[in-house]
């Protein structure tokens, strides 16, 4: 993070900003307890925004659909319930890369996919608004560079894989 100029230590020192590693069964337990230690730490530093990445391990914790949505929905009452805003990562776990399934898509405001394609050779990274609660999106996926200086997306580059 240092390189693109975030220096995160600075900021937990201050108590502006707190890092959690956690195991899948840890997130469990979290939901179990309704909150627990991150909850505290939440209070504490007066978060407003919560990022758990990845989301996709926490999945595979549990057998069937209905079970991982409750636990899905569980994650999101709590999130809610701080508060906070919340951010989640996800793998892509589709075979098929031409349709987009999100089995939760109707709980969460907004959908951002993220590529890095390789095409006659040379990675591409790309983004792409799937959803974005009240409001216009693109129908388009943009360019997207990782640099020294940020995140650039770029809008009158259009790519296709």
């Amino acid at each position: 993070m240092l390189e693109f100029g975030w220096d995160l230590e600075k900021y937990e020192k201050q108590g502006k900003f707190a890092y959690l590693e956690y195991t899948p069964e840890q997130v469990k337990k979290v939901l179990v307890e309704g909150g627990g230690i991150v909850e505290s730490i939440i209070e504490k530093i007066k978060a407003k925004r919560i990022v758990i990445d990845s989301i996709t391990s926490f999945a595979l914790l549990y057998e069937d659909e209905l079970t991982k949505k409750e636990a899905a929905l569980s994650l999101f009452e709590l999130i809610d319930k701080w508060d906070c805003t919340g951010f989640l990562t996800s793998q892509d776990t589709r075979t098929n890369h031409a349709t987009i399934s999100a089995a939760l898509e109707f709980e969460v405001d907004s959908i951002f996919l993220l590529y890095h394609v390789k095409k006659k050779g040379i990675r591409q990274r790309a983004m792409e608004i799937l959803k974005m609660r009240g409001t216009k999106i693109p129908e388009k996926t943009f360019e997207l560079e990782i640099t020294d200086k940020g995140i650039f997306v770029n809008p009158s580059k259009i790519v296709d894989f």
